[in-house]
């Protein structure tokens, strides 16, 4: 037992309760007497050096997480105002460095430039090449651009193969001069692991003034850089107030287009293609055009690119091919033609991507009753033979169908034909650039007829389009060429004038004129 007026207890009691409060460096003294009590205190002091040893490894692991966190933290921030793909600032990273730039104009001589930067021919590079290809184009693009810029520029990628650049503290003379190098950086072929490419681009250039938000000056740039593409490939286009005009317009047009596809408003005409040895139409090459309530007949040249800007190209041909393949039958059913007869129909290289569109095409077929053969479907030269391993899945099963495949455009877009004894097509339609000069350039016929042999050497038959004189005519015809499409035989014309067409071109053949 210990004396109740032993010291050593309050000195016990007093470092418990400061030990208790957190204090781990306290200590106990011990006495000489080494007794009991002493056990009791060394003890307690044991206890407290075991407990500073806890605290400060806690504390250690806590200061090692909170780095941690830190540093993951920093990392989502940049995450946050980054492009993952390229590395370049992203669309937030972008406005925060336009707002910073706008609001420092008192300290700078000029405010902010941005350039919108859209690349010309990169859906063309995915539709045929694939994204992994489009990924390293992309990446490719995003380096070029970044070496062409000042080091106080911010480059960043807005989504897609759009890019912009913000130019704090520059006048529109020196950003027209950067946007310049950047296309002339852009016009150098891209290497790829298979292929060369080429792939510009078009320039927006939109000039800050007080009072403009950043969401206003990326929209101007976008503005201009839709201007800059309408003019022409590798330009720059500064942003002027009229362009919101055209915007405006573009968008209601769009807007139209969408309702026209879904509703009305939408035509099909149709072209004849020739048998050029009897005169016989052996089918129709379906051509859509728009009948705007406001604006009368739009061609194609017109609203064709807006669908495929407006990603509604695949609306647009599902619904050509079903109108087209429900007018075939339309005429089998009026014995207008004969199973011989067949309705060609361009597709676009986006609805080889989509296998959708097989079924779609199975579709059409098994809800028509039309025979599989009397179908053509229409690509042209490059989106065929630049397609990927999709394309070519498609293309095999629309071949399993038992439709054809036809080349259109043939002679413009490739350098070499070696691809037409791999490609599981029928025909090919021969430009109307190779026949221009037919009748009145003697170089001209032993061209074509060695474009013939070539083409026949392949296994295949050619139709020669753009045939605009009976002399044309009649030289193909006598270099034993089969069938030909023009304005000789026909412009394109409504459903309605093709019995018409048919009953002409039948009694001219009965009669031998």
């Amino acid at each position: 037992m210990f004396n109740d007026d032993d010291p050593r207890l309050s000195q016990l009691l007093d470092g418990i309760v400061r030990l208790a409060s957190g204090d781990l460096q306290s200590r106990i003294e011990v006495s000489p007497a080494r007794d009991e009590l002493d056990a009791i205190i060394m003890g307690t002091n044991l206890l407290a050096e075991d407990l500073q040893i806890i605290y400060e490894e806690l504390e250690q692991r806590v200061e090692v997480r909170t780095q941690l966190l830190h540093e993951a933290h920093r990392e989502m921030q940049k995450m946050a105002m980054q492009d993952p793909l390229t590395g370049l600032a992203n669309r937030s990273a972008l406005l925060a460095a336009l707002k910073s730039s706008s609001e420092g104009h008192d300290e700078t001589p000029t405010q902010p430039v941005v350039l919108l930067l859209d690349l010309d021919a990169f859906k063309s590079i995915n539709d045929t090449l694939g994204h992994a290809a489009g990924d390293e184009v992309l990446i490719t693009v995003a380096q070029r651009i970044r070496s062409a810029v000042r080091a106080t520029d911010v480059v960043g990628r807005l989504g897609g193969d759009e890019f912009a650049i913000v130019m704090p503290g520059t006048g529109v003379d020196q950003a027209a001069v950067v946007a310049q190098r950047i296309l002339a950086a852009l016009k150098e072929p891209i290497e790829l692991p298979d292929r060369t490419i080429r792939c510009g681009a078009s320039i927006g250039l939109s000039l800050g003034e007080p009072g403009r938000t950043p969401e206003d000056l990326l929209m101007e740039a976008d503005i201009a850089m839709y201007a800059s593409k309408a003019e022409g490939q590798n330009r720059l286009h500064v942003f002027e107030p009229g362009l919101l005009l055209v915007r405006r317009l573009r968008s209601q047009l769009l807007d139209d287009l969408r309702a026209a596809i879904k509703g009305e408003g939408l035509i099909l005409h149709y072209q004849p293609v020739v048998e050029l040895g009897t005169g016989r139409i052996e089918g129709v090459e379906a051509l859509v055009r728009w009948n705007h309530p406001s604006r009368g007949l739009i061609m194609p040249d017109e609203f064709i690119p807006l669908a495929e800007d407006a990603g509604l190209i695949s609306e647009l041909g599902l619904w050509v091919l079903t109108t087209a393949v429900r007018q075939l039958r339309s005429w089998i059913d009026a014995d207008v033609v004969d199973s011989r007869f067949s309705v060609r129909i361009n597709i676009s290289a986006t609805d080889l991507q989509s296998l959708q569109f097989i079924e779609d095409v199975r579709g059409v077929l098994k809800e028509t009753g039309v025979r599989p053969e009397q179908v053509v479907l229409e690509l042209t030269e490059v989106a065929i033979v630049r397609g990927n391993e999709l394309d070519r899945y498609s293309l095999g099963g629309l071949r399993g169908l038992g439709v054809g495949i036809e080349i259109d455009d043939f002679g413009t877009g490739y350098s070499s034909i070696s691809y037409l004894r791999r490609l599981p097509v029928d025909r090919v339609k021969v430009d109307r650039s190779l026949i221009v000069g037919l009748g009145t350039d003697p170089s001209q016929p032993p061209l074509v007829a060695a474009v013939l042999q070539l083409v026949r050497a392949c296994g295949l038959e050619a139709v020669w389009e753009g045939v605009e004189t009976a002399e044309q005519a009649e030289h193909l015809r006598s270099l034993g060429c089969l069938s030909a499409q023009g304005y000789f035989f026909s412009k394109p014309v409504p459903p309605g004038k093709i019995p018409e067409l048919l009953a002409r071109t039948s009694a001219e053949s009965n009669t031998g004129s």
